[in-house]
Protein backbone atom coordinates (compact mmCIF):
# COMPACT_ATOMS: atom_id res chain seq x y z
CA UNK A 1 0.00 0.00 0.00
CA UNK A 2 1.20 3.23 -1.03
CA UNK A 3 2.38 5.20 1.78
CA UNK A 4 0.41 9.19 1.76
CA UNK A 5 2.74 11.99 2.06
CA UNK A 6 1.61 14.59 4.77
CA UNK A 7 0.09 17.93 3.78
CA UNK A 8 2.28 20.59 5.07
CA UNK A 9 1.70 22.48 8.21
CA UNK A 10 -0.10 25.38 7.99
CA UNK A 11 0.19 27.82 11.08
CA UNK A 12 -2.36 29.96 12.43
CA UNK A 13 0.02 32.91 12.05
CA UNK A 14 3.84 33.52 10.58
CA UNK A 15 5.85 36.35 11.69
CA UNK A 16 8.93 37.68 10.20
CA UNK A 17 10.86 39.61 12.43
CA UNK A 18 11.44 39.06 16.31
CA UNK A 19 12.40 42.44 17.71
CA UNK A 20 9.82 44.78 19.26
CA UNK A 21 7.59 44.79 16.64
CA UNK A 22 8.10 40.80 16.25
CA UNK A 23 8.29 39.99 19.56
CA UNK A 24 5.23 42.09 21.05
CA UNK A 25 2.96 40.64 18.33
CA UNK A 26 4.56 36.63 19.07
CA UNK A 27 3.53 37.47 23.02
CA UNK A 28 0.43 38.72 22.36
CA UNK A 29 -0.43 36.44 19.67
CA UNK A 30 0.51 33.19 21.52
CA UNK A 31 -0.58 33.80 24.94
CA UNK A 32 -4.14 34.29 23.16
CA UNK A 33 -3.46 30.31 21.72
CA UNK A 34 -2.35 31.11 17.99
CA UNK A 35 0.17 28.91 16.85
CA UNK A 36 2.72 30.79 15.30
CA UNK A 37 6.34 30.60 13.15
CA UNK A 38 8.58 32.84 13.59
CA UNK A 39 11.05 33.47 11.45
CA UNK A 40 14.16 35.84 11.84
CA UNK A 41 16.94 36.27 9.33
CA UNK A 42 19.89 35.99 11.43
CA UNK A 43 21.30 33.34 14.17
CA UNK A 44 19.89 32.67 17.55
CA UNK A 45 20.79 34.85 20.47
CA UNK A 46 20.23 34.88 24.11
CA UNK A 47 21.70 37.60 26.04
CA UNK A 48 21.78 35.71 29.54
CA UNK A 49 24.61 33.51 27.69
CA UNK A 50 25.66 35.19 25.04
CA UNK A 51 26.53 38.71 26.57
CA UNK A 52 29.61 40.14 27.07
CA UNK A 53 28.82 42.44 29.44
CA UNK A 54 31.83 41.87 31.81
CA UNK A 55 34.03 41.55 28.96
CA UNK A 56 37.70 43.35 30.01
CA UNK A 57 39.00 45.42 27.06
CA UNK A 58 42.84 43.83 27.16
CA UNK A 59 40.89 40.75 26.65
CA UNK A 60 39.75 41.81 22.81
CA UNK A 61 41.87 42.97 19.54
CA UNK A 62 42.76 46.20 19.79
CA UNK A 63 41.35 46.81 23.26
CA UNK A 64 38.14 46.13 21.94
CA UNK A 65 38.29 49.11 19.50
CA UNK A 66 35.60 49.44 16.58
CA UNK A 67 36.33 48.50 13.67
CA UNK A 68 34.80 48.36 9.72
CA UNK A 69 32.96 44.97 10.68
CA UNK A 70 32.29 46.23 14.48
CA UNK A 71 31.57 49.91 13.92
CA UNK A 72 30.36 49.95 17.78
CA UNK A 73 33.05 48.39 19.47
CA UNK A 74 34.04 44.55 19.90
CA UNK A 75 31.94 43.67 22.76
CA UNK A 76 28.51 45.15 21.49
CA UNK A 77 25.65 43.13 21.16
CA UNK A 78 25.87 42.80 17.34
CA UNK A 79 28.99 40.98 17.76
CA UNK A 80 27.17 37.78 16.72
CA UNK A 81 24.80 39.69 14.46
CA UNK A 82 26.55 42.45 12.78
CA UNK A 83 25.16 45.56 11.21
CA UNK A 84 25.04 46.44 7.22
CA UNK A 85 25.67 42.81 6.76
CA UNK A 86 28.01 41.62 4.11
CA UNK A 87 26.38 39.64 1.54
CA UNK A 88 23.21 41.82 2.02
CA UNK A 89 24.09 45.02 0.14
CA UNK A 90 22.15 47.79 -1.02
CA UNK A 91 22.27 50.40 -3.27
CA UNK A 92 21.82 54.55 -2.96
CA UNK A 93 20.44 56.48 -6.31
CA UNK A 94 22.69 59.11 -7.12
CA UNK A 95 22.85 62.02 -5.08
CA UNK A 96 21.34 60.15 -2.11
CA UNK A 97 23.44 59.05 0.96
CA UNK A 98 21.70 56.79 3.20
CA UNK A 99 22.92 54.53 5.48
CA UNK A 100 21.32 51.36 6.06
CA UNK A 101 21.73 49.75 9.73
CA UNK A 102 20.72 46.38 10.21
CA UNK A 103 21.29 43.80 12.98
CA UNK A 104 20.80 39.76 12.24
CA UNK A 105 20.20 38.36 15.33
CA UNK A 106 17.34 37.02 17.39
CA UNK A 107 15.37 40.20 19.20
CA UNK A 108 17.48 42.40 16.27
CA UNK A 109 18.18 45.67 17.63
CA UNK A 110 16.17 45.44 20.98
CA UNK A 111 19.42 43.72 22.04
CA UNK A 112 21.86 46.82 21.88
CA UNK A 113 19.92 50.35 20.96
CA UNK A 114 19.95 53.12 23.55
CA UNK A 115 16.35 51.74 25.08
CA UNK A 116 15.15 55.41 25.20
CA UNK A 117 11.33 55.02 25.67
CA UNK A 118 9.33 58.28 24.90
CA UNK A 119 5.52 58.21 24.34
CA UNK A 120 4.37 60.14 21.07
CA UNK A 121 2.36 62.91 22.55
CA UNK A 122 -1.04 64.47 21.41
CA UNK A 123 0.28 67.35 18.65
CA UNK A 124 2.46 63.81 17.38
CA UNK A 125 -0.33 62.33 15.66
CA UNK A 126 -1.81 65.76 14.43
CA UNK A 127 1.32 67.03 12.68
CA UNK A 128 -0.79 68.17 9.40
CA UNK A 129 -3.56 69.57 11.16
CA UNK A 130 -1.09 71.89 13.20
CA UNK A 131 1.17 72.95 10.41
CA UNK A 132 -0.05 71.93 7.07
CA UNK A 133 3.03 69.71 6.13
CA UNK A 134 3.41 66.09 6.29
CA UNK A 135 0.43 63.89 7.36
CA UNK A 136 -2.01 63.05 10.00
CA UNK A 137 -2.34 59.71 12.02
CA UNK A 138 -5.10 58.12 11.71
CA UNK A 139 -5.02 57.44 15.35
CA UNK A 140 -4.98 59.56 18.31
CA UNK A 141 -2.98 59.76 21.27
CA UNK A 142 -5.87 58.89 23.32
CA UNK A 143 -6.30 55.77 20.86
CA UNK A 144 -2.89 54.44 21.60
CA UNK A 145 -2.46 55.63 25.71
CA UNK A 146 -3.59 52.43 26.84
CA UNK A 147 -1.45 50.29 24.59
CA UNK A 148 1.74 52.91 25.92
CA UNK A 149 0.50 51.76 29.63
CA UNK A 150 0.83 47.98 28.67
CA UNK A 151 4.00 48.23 27.24
CA UNK A 152 5.53 50.04 29.93
CA UNK A 153 4.23 47.97 32.76
CA UNK A 154 5.74 45.07 31.17
CA UNK A 155 8.86 45.96 29.28
CA UNK A 156 10.05 48.55 32.35
CA UNK A 157 10.32 51.66 31.90
CA UNK A 158 11.81 54.48 34.32
CA UNK A 159 10.88 57.81 34.38
CA UNK A 160 9.42 61.16 35.90
CA UNK A 161 5.50 62.55 36.30
CA UNK A 162 6.34 66.04 34.71
CA UNK A 163 3.11 66.79 32.97
CA UNK A 164 4.27 68.17 29.77
CA UNK A 165 2.17 69.42 27.23
CA UNK A 166 3.46 66.63 24.21
CA UNK A 167 5.35 64.31 26.68
CA UNK A 168 3.16 62.24 27.87
CA UNK A 169 3.67 60.99 31.85
CA UNK A 170 3.66 56.86 30.91
CA UNK A 171 3.67 54.11 34.12
CA UNK A 172 7.46 54.57 35.50
CA UNK A 173 9.79 52.97 37.38
CA UNK A 174 11.81 55.25 39.60
CA UNK A 175 14.37 57.33 38.00
CA UNK A 176 18.17 56.44 38.74
CA UNK A 177 19.92 59.95 40.16
CA UNK A 178 21.66 62.18 37.97
CA UNK A 179 25.40 62.53 38.19
CA UNK A 180 27.76 65.46 38.69
CA UNK A 181 28.17 67.12 35.21
CA UNK A 182 24.38 66.16 34.53
CA UNK A 183 23.39 68.36 37.51
CA UNK A 184 25.95 71.25 36.32
CA UNK A 185 23.81 71.12 33.08
CA UNK A 186 20.68 70.55 34.66
CA UNK A 187 21.29 73.98 36.79
CA UNK A 188 22.46 75.82 33.47
CA UNK A 189 19.07 74.63 31.40
CA UNK A 190 17.30 76.23 34.82
CA UNK A 191 18.57 79.44 33.75
CA UNK A 192 18.11 79.26 29.99
CA UNK A 193 14.64 77.99 30.88
CA UNK A 194 15.09 74.79 28.85
CA UNK A 195 13.83 72.00 30.49
CA UNK A 196 15.55 68.73 31.85
CA UNK A 197 14.18 66.11 33.54
CA UNK A 198 14.99 62.47 34.29
CA UNK A 199 15.17 60.50 31.61
CA UNK A 200 12.76 57.63 30.48
CA UNK A 201 14.40 54.43 29.71
CA UNK A 202 13.16 50.75 28.90
CA UNK A 203 16.05 49.78 31.69
CA UNK A 204 14.69 48.31 35.37
CA UNK A 205 14.89 50.49 38.11
CA UNK A 206 13.34 47.80 40.57
CA UNK A 207 12.89 44.21 40.11
CA UNK A 208 9.99 43.14 37.34
CA UNK A 209 7.92 40.02 36.03
CA UNK A 210 11.18 37.97 37.63
CA UNK A 211 13.47 40.21 36.00
CA UNK A 212 16.60 41.63 38.27
CA UNK A 213 16.80 45.46 38.73
CA UNK A 214 19.84 46.55 36.43
CA UNK A 215 23.67 46.58 38.67
CA UNK A 216 24.41 49.51 36.75
CA UNK A 217 27.69 48.21 35.24
CA UNK A 218 26.90 50.87 32.39
CA UNK A 219 27.34 48.45 29.63
CA UNK A 220 24.09 48.02 27.99
CA UNK A 221 25.15 48.20 24.64
CA UNK A 222 26.58 44.23 25.06
CA UNK A 223 23.17 43.18 26.07
CA UNK A 224 22.10 42.70 29.25
CA UNK A 225 23.40 39.64 30.82
CA UNK A 226 20.63 39.04 33.49
CA UNK A 227 18.13 40.33 31.59
CA UNK A 228 17.23 44.09 33.49
CA UNK A 229 16.87 46.00 30.54
CA UNK A 230 14.24 45.39 27.54
CA UNK A 231 15.24 43.19 24.56
CA UNK A 232 12.78 41.56 22.81
CA UNK A 233 13.49 37.85 23.44
CA UNK A 234 13.87 38.14 27.27
CA UNK A 235 10.67 40.17 27.24
CA UNK A 236 8.54 38.71 24.49
CA UNK A 237 10.04 35.55 22.48
CA UNK A 238 11.27 33.26 25.41
CA UNK A 239 7.91 33.65 27.18
CA UNK A 240 5.47 33.19 24.54
CA UNK A 241 7.79 29.96 23.51
CA UNK A 242 6.49 28.98 26.80
CA UNK A 243 2.74 28.83 25.98
CA UNK A 244 3.75 25.75 23.69
CA UNK A 245 2.35 27.86 20.83
CA UNK A 246 5.55 29.78 18.93
CA UNK A 247 7.59 28.52 16.97
CA UNK A 248 11.44 30.11 16.19
CA UNK A 249 13.37 29.33 13.06
CA UNK A 250 16.51 31.27 12.42
CA UNK A 251 18.73 32.04 9.66
CA UNK A 252 15.67 32.33 7.53
CA UNK A 253 16.01 34.86 5.01
CA UNK A 254 12.64 35.98 4.08
CA UNK A 255 12.13 36.85 0.39
CA UNK A 256 8.45 37.05 -0.19
CA UNK A 257 5.06 36.77 0.64
CA UNK A 258 2.65 34.17 -0.88
CA UNK A 259 -0.47 34.47 -2.13
CA UNK A 260 -3.34 32.58 -3.54
CA UNK A 261 -5.46 33.06 -6.08
CA UNK A 262 -8.18 35.04 -3.96
CA UNK A 263 -5.48 37.82 -3.05
CA UNK A 264 -5.16 36.81 0.14
CA UNK A 265 -1.54 35.83 1.64
CA UNK A 266 -0.94 32.30 2.04
CA UNK A 267 2.38 32.27 4.02
CA UNK A 268 6.24 33.25 3.32
CA UNK A 269 8.61 31.99 0.84
CA UNK A 270 12.08 31.90 2.90
CA UNK A 271 15.67 30.72 2.23
CA UNK A 272 17.24 29.10 4.66
CA UNK A 273 20.75 30.61 4.84
CA UNK A 274 22.61 27.51 6.38
CA UNK A 275 21.37 25.14 3.59
CA UNK A 276 20.49 27.65 0.73
CA UNK A 277 17.42 26.17 -0.02
CA UNK A 278 13.94 27.83 -0.32
CA UNK A 279 11.49 26.92 1.92
CA UNK A 280 7.49 28.13 2.16
CA UNK A 281 5.83 28.38 5.63
CA UNK A 282 1.68 28.07 5.36
CA UNK A 283 -0.24 30.50 7.39
CA UNK A 284 -3.28 32.02 7.41
CA UNK A 285 -2.21 35.33 8.70
CA UNK A 286 1.00 36.79 7.70
CA UNK A 287 2.72 39.51 10.40
CA UNK A 288 5.46 41.45 8.85
CA UNK A 289 7.97 42.91 11.46
CA UNK A 290 11.16 42.95 9.65
CA UNK A 291 11.94 46.51 10.24
CA UNK A 292 10.90 49.03 7.94
CA UNK A 293 12.48 48.96 4.95
CA UNK A 294 13.10 45.31 5.16
CA UNK A 295 9.30 44.78 5.38
CA UNK A 296 8.75 47.16 2.13
CA UNK A 297 11.61 45.23 0.34
CA UNK A 298 9.43 41.93 0.86
CA UNK A 299 6.40 43.63 -0.17
CA UNK A 300 7.63 44.50 -3.48
CA UNK A 301 9.64 41.75 -3.94
CA UNK A 302 6.14 40.14 -3.27
CA UNK A 303 4.79 39.90 -7.09
CA UNK A 304 2.21 38.14 -8.48
CA UNK A 305 -1.00 38.35 -11.25
CA UNK A 306 -2.89 40.02 -8.08
CA UNK A 307 0.00 42.29 -7.38
CA UNK A 308 2.55 43.02 -10.09
CA UNK A 309 3.34 46.09 -8.12
CA UNK A 310 4.26 44.06 -5.18
CA UNK A 311 1.56 42.71 -2.24
CA UNK A 312 -0.64 45.25 -1.32
CA UNK A 313 0.75 48.24 -3.05
CA UNK A 314 -2.60 49.36 -5.32
CA UNK A 315 -2.12 52.64 -3.87
CA UNK A 316 1.85 52.53 -5.16
CA UNK A 317 3.07 53.54 -1.62
CA UNK A 318 4.68 50.45 -0.44
CA UNK A 319 8.46 52.22 -0.04
CA UNK A 320 7.47 55.43 -0.25
CA UNK A 321 7.68 58.25 2.43
CA UNK A 322 10.66 56.68 4.62
CA UNK A 323 12.31 58.94 7.44
CA UNK A 324 14.93 59.09 9.62
CA UNK A 325 15.73 61.39 12.73
CA UNK A 326 17.16 64.61 12.27
CA UNK A 327 20.85 63.97 14.46
CA UNK A 328 23.45 66.87 15.28
CA UNK A 329 25.85 67.17 17.75
CA UNK A 330 28.64 69.38 19.96
CA UNK A 331 30.92 68.66 22.67
CA UNK A 332 32.20 70.57 25.07
CA UNK A 333 35.08 70.98 27.79
CA UNK A 334 34.04 72.23 31.07
CA UNK A 335 36.99 73.52 33.32
CA UNK A 336 34.96 73.26 36.56
CA UNK A 337 34.74 69.75 36.07
CA UNK A 338 38.75 69.67 35.84
CA UNK A 339 40.48 68.28 38.58
CA UNK A 340 37.53 67.03 40.70
CA UNK A 341 38.05 63.81 43.48
CA UNK A 342 36.88 60.52 41.58
CA UNK A 343 33.09 60.36 42.88
CA UNK A 344 30.79 58.16 42.07
CA UNK A 345 29.00 58.00 38.73
CA UNK A 346 27.78 54.55 38.18
CA UNK A 347 24.35 54.19 36.28
CA UNK A 348 22.65 53.19 33.50
CA UNK A 349 24.35 53.09 30.26
CA UNK A 350 22.76 56.24 29.29
CA UNK A 351 21.62 59.27 30.23
CA UNK A 352 19.95 60.19 33.48
CA UNK A 353 18.70 63.75 32.28
CA UNK A 354 17.48 64.74 29.36
CA UNK A 355 16.05 67.62 27.64
CA UNK A 356 12.18 67.42 26.02
CA UNK A 357 10.77 69.66 23.05
CA UNK A 358 10.17 72.99 24.63
CA UNK A 359 9.46 75.73 22.07
CA UNK A 360 5.98 74.94 21.17
CA UNK A 361 4.61 78.84 21.39
CA UNK A 362 7.58 80.07 19.73
CA UNK A 363 6.92 77.43 16.95
CA UNK A 364 2.98 78.13 17.01
CA UNK A 365 3.86 82.10 16.05
CA UNK A 366 5.84 80.72 13.77
CA UNK A 367 9.13 82.44 15.33
CA UNK A 368 11.05 79.55 14.52
CA UNK A 369 12.65 78.95 10.55
CA UNK A 370 11.23 75.12 10.80
CA UNK A 371 8.05 72.86 11.82
CA UNK A 372 8.20 70.51 14.59
CA UNK A 373 11.16 69.98 17.57
CA UNK A 374 13.55 67.70 18.75
CA UNK A 375 14.66 66.91 22.00
CA UNK A 376 18.27 66.65 23.59
CA UNK A 377 20.28 64.08 24.94
CA UNK A 378 23.07 64.44 27.11
CA UNK A 379 26.90 62.88 28.01
CA UNK A 380 29.68 63.42 29.44
CA UNK A 381 31.50 62.45 32.36
CA UNK A 382 33.90 60.18 34.14
CA UNK A 383 34.18 57.59 31.02
CA UNK A 384 37.67 57.62 28.88
CA UNK A 385 38.16 60.72 26.86
CA UNK A 386 35.90 61.18 23.47
CA UNK A 387 36.44 62.30 19.94
CA UNK A 388 35.73 65.89 21.26
CA UNK A 389 38.68 65.78 24.27
CA UNK A 390 41.22 64.31 22.16
CA UNK A 391 40.31 66.67 19.49
CA UNK A 392 40.91 69.50 21.59
CA UNK A 393 43.42 68.31 23.90
CA UNK A 394 46.17 70.65 22.11
CA UNK A 395 44.76 73.79 22.37
CA UNK A 396 42.83 73.63 25.24
CA UNK A 397 46.31 71.80 27.12
CA UNK A 398 48.81 73.91 25.28
CA UNK A 399 50.78 70.81 24.30
CA UNK A 400 52.59 68.00 26.12
CA UNK A 401 54.49 64.83 25.65
CA UNK A 402 54.98 61.46 28.09
CA UNK A 403 54.20 62.85 31.67
CA UNK A 404 53.28 66.22 31.45
CA UNK A 405 50.81 64.67 28.49
CA UNK A 406 49.52 62.39 30.98
CA UNK A 407 49.02 64.73 33.85
CA UNK A 408 46.80 67.01 31.47
CA UNK A 409 44.39 63.93 30.12
CA UNK A 410 43.93 63.50 33.90
CA UNK A 411 43.14 66.84 34.47
CA UNK A 412 40.29 66.68 31.57
CA UNK A 413 39.31 63.45 32.40
CA UNK A 414 35.57 63.76 33.23
CA UNK A 415 35.44 67.06 32.02
CA UNK A 416 33.55 66.63 28.79
CA UNK A 417 30.35 66.79 27.85
CA UNK A 418 28.42 66.54 24.49
CA UNK A 419 24.72 66.92 23.10
CA UNK A 420 22.92 64.94 20.75
CA UNK A 421 19.80 66.37 18.88
CA UNK A 422 16.96 63.89 17.90
CA UNK A 423 14.53 66.10 15.61
CA UNK A 424 11.23 65.13 13.81
CA UNK A 425 11.59 64.52 9.95
CA UNK A 426 8.62 65.94 7.59
CA UNK A 427 7.97 62.94 5.35
CA UNK A 428 9.01 63.77 1.78
CA UNK A 429 8.38 62.61 -1.85
CA UNK A 430 11.88 62.42 -2.46
CA UNK A 431 12.65 59.96 0.38
CA UNK A 432 11.76 56.39 -1.01
CA UNK A 433 12.91 53.11 -1.31
CA UNK A 434 12.39 50.70 -4.23
CA UNK A 435 13.81 47.50 -5.75
CA UNK A 436 16.92 48.16 -7.59
CA UNK A 437 16.46 46.03 -11.43
CA UNK A 438 20.29 45.04 -11.55
CA UNK A 439 21.52 43.70 -7.91
CA UNK A 440 20.41 40.86 -5.67
CA UNK A 441 22.16 39.67 -2.57
CA UNK A 442 24.09 36.54 -2.07
CA UNK A 443 20.49 34.56 -2.02
CA UNK A 444 19.05 35.42 -5.28
CA UNK A 445 16.80 38.28 -3.24
CA UNK A 446 16.88 41.83 -5.45
CA UNK A 447 18.18 44.44 -2.85
CA UNK A 448 16.54 47.95 -2.33
CA UNK A 449 17.91 51.30 -3.91
CA UNK A 450 17.59 54.66 -1.51
CA UNK A 451 16.28 58.05 -2.44
CA UNK A 452 16.58 60.49 0.27
CA UNK A 453 16.85 64.52 1.34
CA UNK A 454 16.36 66.77 3.97
CA UNK A 455 14.58 69.33 3.75
CA UNK A 456 14.73 72.94 4.78
CA UNK A 457 12.60 72.41 8.02
CA UNK A 458 15.65 69.60 8.85
CA UNK A 459 18.71 71.60 8.01
CA UNK A 460 17.03 74.77 9.70
CA UNK A 461 16.63 72.54 12.71
CA UNK A 462 19.88 71.04 12.86
CA UNK A 463 21.03 75.04 12.86
CA UNK A 464 19.06 75.67 15.93
CA UNK A 465 20.75 72.08 17.55
CA UNK A 466 23.63 73.81 16.74
CA UNK A 467 23.13 77.48 18.18
CA UNK A 468 21.67 75.79 21.31
CA UNK A 469 23.86 73.30 22.36
CA UNK A 470 26.89 75.92 21.90
CA UNK A 471 24.94 78.12 24.14
CA UNK A 472 24.06 75.50 26.75
CA UNK A 473 27.76 75.06 26.77
CA UNK A 474 28.99 78.21 27.27
CA UNK A 475 26.37 79.24 29.87
CA UNK A 476 28.24 76.33 31.94
CA UNK A 477 31.22 78.36 31.62
CA UNK A 478 32.51 75.81 29.12
CA UNK A 479 34.09 75.77 25.54
CA UNK A 480 33.14 74.08 22.54
CA UNK A 481 35.61 71.80 21.53
CA UNK A 482 33.17 70.36 18.22
CA UNK A 483 30.70 71.96 16.09
CA UNK A 484 29.77 72.35 12.97
CA UNK A 485 29.11 75.28 10.76
CA UNK A 486 26.49 75.87 7.89
CA UNK A 487 28.95 74.68 4.72
CA UNK A 488 28.46 71.46 6.54
CA UNK A 489 24.70 71.51 6.58
CA UNK A 490 24.87 72.38 10.59
CA UNK A 491 26.16 68.39 10.98
CA UNK A 492 23.03 67.28 10.30
CA UNK A 493 23.52 63.28 10.08
CA UNK A 494 23.28 61.47 6.99
CA UNK A 495 19.64 60.01 6.44
CA UNK A 496 19.77 55.88 7.93
CA UNK A 497 22.50 57.14 9.93
CA UNK A 498 20.42 57.49 13.21
CA UNK A 499 18.97 54.10 13.16
CA UNK A 500 15.33 55.31 13.61
CA UNK A 501 14.36 54.83 9.90
CA UNK A 502 10.08 54.65 9.50
CA UNK A 503 7.55 54.74 6.82
CA UNK A 504 7.02 52.95 3.90
CA UNK A 505 3.92 51.51 4.79
CA UNK A 506 1.90 54.61 5.31
CA UNK A 507 -1.23 54.14 7.67
CA UNK A 508 -4.52 56.12 7.29
CA UNK A 509 -8.21 56.19 6.44
CA UNK A 510 -8.15 56.01 2.29
CA UNK A 511 -7.13 52.66 0.38
CA UNK A 512 -5.58 55.60 -2.09
CA UNK A 513 -3.14 57.32 -0.30
CA UNK A 514 -2.32 54.68 2.28
CA UNK A 515 -1.02 50.99 2.60
CA UNK A 516 -2.75 49.79 5.61
CA UNK A 517 -5.75 50.63 7.82
CA UNK A 518 -5.58 52.20 11.54
CA UNK A 519 -5.12 48.40 12.78
CA UNK A 520 -1.88 48.68 10.05
CA UNK A 521 -3.74 45.78 8.50
CA UNK A 522 -3.06 46.03 4.48
CA UNK A 523 -5.86 47.27 2.29
CA UNK A 524 -5.49 44.87 -0.22
CA UNK A 525 -4.71 41.83 1.38
CA UNK A 526 -6.82 41.89 4.45
CA UNK A 527 -4.47 38.70 6.47
CA UNK A 528 -1.68 40.80 5.96
CA UNK A 529 -0.50 42.69 9.15
CA UNK A 530 2.50 45.12 9.55
CA UNK A 531 3.54 45.52 13.83
CA UNK A 532 6.72 46.83 13.43
CA UNK A 533 7.71 51.23 12.26
CA UNK A 534 6.70 50.73 8.28
CA UNK A 535 3.32 51.52 9.52
CA UNK A 536 4.42 55.32 11.14
CA UNK A 537 2.92 58.40 9.90
CA UNK A 538 5.41 60.71 10.87
CA UNK A 539 8.34 60.30 12.91
CA UNK A 540 8.31 62.38 16.28
CA UNK A 541 11.28 63.42 18.03
CA UNK A 542 10.52 60.05 20.34
CA UNK A 543 12.76 57.28 19.57
CA UNK A 544 10.25 54.65 17.73
CA UNK A 545 10.56 51.47 19.43
CA UNK A 546 7.94 52.02 22.13
CA UNK A 547 5.82 53.53 19.91
CA UNK A 548 6.60 50.17 17.63
CA UNK A 549 5.62 48.09 20.43
CA UNK A 550 2.37 49.84 21.80
CA UNK A 551 1.02 49.89 17.91
CA UNK A 552 2.47 46.60 17.36
CA UNK A 553 0.55 45.31 21.10
CA UNK A 554 -3.02 47.49 19.34
CA UNK A 555 -2.48 45.59 16.03
CA UNK A 556 -2.13 41.82 17.95
CA UNK A 557 -5.30 42.43 20.06
CA UNK A 558 -6.96 43.57 16.91
CA UNK A 559 -6.28 40.24 15.17
CA UNK A 560 -7.99 38.34 18.03
CA UNK A 561 -10.77 40.38 18.22
CA UNK A 562 -11.42 40.16 13.90
CA UNK A 563 -10.47 36.11 14.33
CA UNK A 564 -12.99 36.07 16.77
CA UNK A 565 -16.04 37.61 14.61
CA UNK A 566 -14.59 35.58 11.68
CA UNK A 567 -13.55 38.39 9.88
CA UNK A 568 -9.84 36.59 9.32
CA UNK A 569 -10.00 33.00 9.36
CA UNK A 570 -7.67 30.92 11.18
Amino acid sequence: MAQVKAAPKTYDVVIVGSGAGGGVAAQVLAEAGAKICMLEAGDWYDCRKDSMMFGWPYNAPHRAAGSKQKPFGYFDATTLGGWQVPGEPYINAKGTTWRWWRARMLGGRTNHYGRISLRMGPYDFKPYSRDGKGFDWPITYEDLAPYYDKAEELIGVFGSQEGLENTPDGKFLPPPAPRCYERLIKLTCDKLKIPCIPSRMAMLTKPLHGRPACHYCGQCGRSCGVNANFNSPGVHIFPAQKTGNLEVRTSAMVREVLVGGDGMATGVSYVDKKTRRDVDVRARIVVLAASCCETARIMLNSKSSQFPNGVANSSGLVGRYIMDTVGSAVTGHVPWLEDLPPRNEDGIGGMHLYMPWWLYKEQKENKLPFARGYHIEIGGGREQPGAGVLAGAPRLMGGGYGVELKRNLRKMYGAEIDFAGRGEMIPNEDSYCEIDPHTVDQWGIPVLRFHFKWSDDEINQARHMQETFQEIIKNAGGVVTRSYDKEEDWGIAPGGEIIHEVGATKMGDDPKTSVLNQYCQAWDCKNLFITDAAPFVSNADKNPTLTITALGWRTSEYIVDQVKKLNVKV
